[in-house]
């Protein structure tokens, strides 16, 4: 399967544009009474939210309408654990619901004559991130799946967003979404980042100022110096965290840092196709003057290490700050709220961040799983050991106690000779982390 690059001729909209406008006219098929029928270039397809679409396709006799423009995986019920043994999904997976949507996607991309990284593909791994892999995740592309985090999508310039299932049956049919266009948002994050603040932090402190319903309605583009030196993953996990903002989507424009990341793999345009395509994705970037509905600025020496106290991801403060109390929130339905998180994350106000204990480490999501952060955690854990592991019998038991932390690194599969061969892999071993061997669930 190689698909190739997609472009569109120029859209006659009068005026400056913003990227997010660039896309969505380069994709209109039709307008009419306020709904819009876009197309979609690329369908991520995983176990979970493709079942019914599937069926939904046998009782109306459908066919998938572009077998090259959809990529399937399973990521969300499988088990991180050695597949040494794998012999088939029906013994390797023991919970019979995750055995069941695993075996009825496998049946379904047979049918249906669709590209799969299986258990048994080396390719296999978390939907978010075998795309920009694999080089199937282009700039200037609409990007779906069903699953919110598809957003991730979004660092590399494409218009990235997750559907429902309805909406996954209605692409495998007809390559098309209908949807209403949402409105332009800009978030500028400027100046230099203090050092060890990452792009969780970034992303994080930007939900602190704007709130959880602070882009809801919205497409939010991320500018500025800080995102211009970002990695391609620092750009991903920015772009992933978009919804946790409310917002449809986030984007960043493409530049030399995304082509550089690009080149080469495995579904990407070659030889002169490439050179076309590049020379596409650089007019993707907002023309000078164009108007958002809302901007947000930022400075980057406002950023500190960040981390969440309560149970929404817009409940954040600096790992030097304290817990909150209640008590000095004038609105009384947020002052309730943090009540309930408090009494739920059992902290209390006033305590202090650095001071709480912590009884479990997960390294390994769709936000945070690219070898990028993988060195990120050999360089904390080189020359020393975790806290102590923990036997499942004990979890409970220690973690109420505070006795104990848990660090636990789901490995992409597809970067796993990488992690090696970078000494990566070692180096967390030695220092008490548990390397489970597939990405999936823990």
């Amino acid at each position: 399967m190689a698909p190739t690059a997609v472009q569109y001729e120029d859209s006659s909209q009068a005026g400056p544009r913003t990227l997010y406008d660039k896309i969505w006219a380069d994709h209109l098929v039709n307008e009419a009474d306020g709904t819009s029928l876009i197309y979609i270039d690329r369908h991520l397809v995983h176990e979970v939210t493709s079942p019914q679409a599937f069926e939904g396709l046998r009782l109306s006799s459908r066919e998938v309408r572009r077998t090259d423009c959809t990529l399937a995986t399973v990521d969300h019920n499988i088990p991180t654990s050695s597949r040494k043994s794998f012999k088939d999904t029906k013994s390797f997976i023991e919970e019979a619901d995750s055995r069941q949507q695993v075996v009825t996607l496998e049946d379904n991309v047979q049918a249906f004559g669709l590209t799969y990284f299986g258990m048994e593909d080396k390719r296999q791994g978390i939907v978010h991130v075998i795309g920009p892999e694999q080089g199937f995740t282009l700039p200037g592309t609409t990007v779906v799946c069903g699953d919110s985090h598809t957003s991730t999508h979004g660092a590399f310039g494409a218009l990235a967003f997750g559907i429902g299932t309805s909406e996954v049956e209605h692409v495998l049919a007809t390559q098309t979404l209908l949807m209403n266009k949402a409105k332009n948002m800009r978030v500028k994050v400027s100046g230099k980042l203090a050092e060890g603040v990452t792009s969780k932090d970034v992303i994080l402190h930007i939900i602190g100022v704007i709130g959880t319903a602070g882009g809801t309605g919205s497409v939010i583009e991320f500018c500025g110096d800080v995102f211009e030196n970002m990695s391609m993953e620092a750009r991903m996990s920015v772009c992933n965290m978009t919804i946790e903002a409310g917002a449809r989507a986030g984007m960043v424009a493409p530049d030399d840092i995304t082509f550089s990341y690009l080149k080469g793999r495995p579904l990407c345009p070659k030889g002169k196709d490439w050179d076309k395509a590049v020379e596409y994705w650089k007019s993707l970037r907002t023309d000078k003057g164009a108007k958002f509905d809302k901007e947000i600025n930022i400075d980057a020496a406002d950023i500190a290490p960040t981390v969440t106290w309560g149970t929404s991801p817009e409940d954040v403060v600096a790992i030097t700050g304290t817990v909150p109390d209640p008590k000095e929130a004038k609105d009384e339905t947020k002052r309730t709220g943090m009540q309930r998180a408090l009494q739920y994350m059992g902290l209390e106000p006033g305590t202090n961040m650095q001071d709480i204990s912590i009884q479990k480490v997960f390294i390994g999501s769709c936000t945070n799983s690219r070898i990028e952060d993988m060195r990120s955690v050999a360089a904390v854990v080189k020359g020393r050991k975790v806290l102590c592991s923990l036997e499942k019998d004990d979890l409970r038991r220690q973690a109420k106690n505070n006795e104990a932390a848990n660090v636990i690194w789901t490995e992409l599969a597809s970067r796993r000779k990488g992690a090696q061969a970078t000494g990566t892999k070692a180096v967390v071993q030695r220092g008490g982390v548990d390397p489970r061997p597939n990405p999936g669930r823990v």
